[in-house]
């Protein structure tokens, strides 16, 4: 099953993550796992932009699913572009999407995957309201 990006979402971050010669696969080109801890990686840093690090002793995000479509190969040497964006705003909840793309082949998207993300109290193990600040930096 393919899930497509909204065309109604907010752009909110973006980065360039180096392709690193270790996460290439037997095959020659990045392992599927990769493109995860890509979007992971823009999805933290974003969080943590917005004064908002991951703390297990308090309140944060989690995701509760996560998707990739995998369009191109991407293959070492190179810079993937993430370029993140988020949707659907809730009480504890919304939706983040990102478009991978080469630093060397600008709008040529090699992948594009998204997230549902809730808002946790992790001591109590339960969702929260988000905090008002996340709420308007995603409206």
């Amino acid at each position: 099953m393919r899930l497509e990006l909204p065309a109604e979402k907010k752009w909110v971050f973006e980065k360039v993550v180096p392709i690193r010669w270790g996460d290439m696969d037997a095959m020659g080109h990045l392992n599927n796992g990769s493109y995860f801890r890509f979007l992971e990686t823009v999805r933290i840093d974003w969080f943590t932009s917005l004064g908002c690090p991951p703390m297990p002793e308090g309140e944060g995000p989690v995701i509760v699913n996560a998707f990739c479509n995998f369009y191109k190969q991407l293959e070492y040497p190179g810079d993937v572009l993430v370029k993140m964006y988020v949707s659907d705003p809730g009480r504890s909840s919304f939706e983040s999407w990102a478009t991978l793309e080469r630093t060397d082949m600008p709008g040529v998207i090699h992948a594009a995957g998204g997230a549902t993300t809730v808002w946790v109290n992790f001591p109590a193990q339960k969702s929260s309201p988000m905090p008002d600040w996340l709420t308007a930096v995603l409206k």
